[in-house]
């Protein structure tokens, strides 16, 4: 038999197969599956590869176990693989007929949704390693403001529960003006108003509100983060907004609540350490001396001495008078 390897493939045979198929046609001197196999130098699980093959493409017709499959005769094999490989490339062709009828429909689609995409300007994030990274990245990418609303529940926090630090300081250091705006319920968290304060003395902006009615960062007044409401859900999903109509919603949203909110940390002026901007910031937030104790880490009699000592330092004799006193003397932002 002629071995020409190119038509033999085009029939679906490669060496070991056609080899195995002359072998099966002139089956002298091989008694059996094990003796053929070893005299074409094929392990067994190879020589079952191989015969399992040959039947499915029709060269050739099972047999019993120990016994030699019997091979189909040469012209019937191979008219009848011809055939088959005939309906086979007619139906490819159909499909790939019924394929070039669709492209402009979904071309259409696909450059449909894109445009429908960049039209509506939002675009959902999932997952809180991702929301995490956007994050990152839209703050990396600040050249003039940052403006953010913060509130509880927070997604990061460390064992004892306090929420991480606000990174925003680096931004400030290369020139991004940051405004925040914290809602009153964060100052639970032990801490949380230190750290503020030390935010404050590095030249973010801070504020304080009660019941902010959303979490949102937005960049440049351009582009607006607003972070899921269940952060516990690993799921949970965020917005970033870029659309002119939410943006002229979502900016204006934040210079109101900025507007109206309490300013905490030290002004341009006079000197302010961090004990007392901590208590300063407490004050502000209107806790009781119990929760200021409980922020401070001290006991509740000590947290009232102390608050007295910064009466009597601003020459005030309520809490409104001292906030009143602050401001003057630059311990609090206008």
């Amino acid at each position: 038999m002629r071995k020409n390897a190119a038509d033999w493939q085009a029939l679906g045979l490669d060496g070991k197969e056609l080899g195995l198929y002359e072998a099966l046609l002139n089956p002298t001197g091989h008694r059996d599956p094990e003796a053929l196999a070893a005299a074409l130098a094929l392990t067994p699980a190879q020589f079952d590869e191989a015969c399992a093959r040959l039947e499915k493409l029709g060269f050739i017709r099972s047999a019993p176990a120990g016994r030699l499959p019997a091979a189909v005769s040469p012209a019937i094999a191979i008219r009848n693989r011809i055939h088959l490989r005939k309906a086979e490339l007619l139906r490819t062709s159909a499909e790939l007929e019924t394929l070039t009828a669709s492209v402009g429909r979904l071309a259409a689609e696909m450059l449909g949704g894109m445009a429908a995409a960049r039209t509506t300007g939002i675009e959902t994030v999932r997952g809180r390693l991702a929301i995490a990274e956007r994050v990152a990245s839209l703050l990396a990418s600040a050249t003039s403001r940052v403006s953010l609303l913060d509130r509880p529940p927070y997604a990061a926090s460390d064992p004892a529960g306090t929420p991480a630090p606000l990174a925003v300081g680096d931004l400030v250091a290369r020139g991004v003006e940051v405004r925040v705006v914290v809602d009153r319920e964060g100052l639970s968290f032990p801490g949380r108003a230190r750290g503020l304060g030390e935010l404050a003395g590095q030249g973010v902006q801070i504020r304080l509100a009660a019941d902010l009615p959303t979490k949102l960062i937005t960049v440049d007044d351009q582009v607006t983060l607003l972070p899921p409401t269940d952060v516990a859900d690993p799921t949970a999903a965020a917005l970033v907004v870029s659309d002119a109509l939410l943006g002229n919603a979502l900016v204006p949203l934040f210079e109101a609540v900025w507007e109206r909110s309490m300013p905490i940390g030290p002004g341009g002026s006079g000197e302010l350490d961090h004990e007392r901007s901590e208590l300063l910031t407490l004050l502000a937030s209107g806790l009781k001396d119990e929760a200021i104790a409980r922020r401070l880490g001290v006991h509740v009699h000590t947290a009232r001495r102390r608050i007295s000592r910064l009466l009597v330092e601003l020459n005030a004799e309520t809490r409104f008078q001292a906030g009143v006193q602050a401001l003057r003397r630059g311990w609090l932002t206008p």
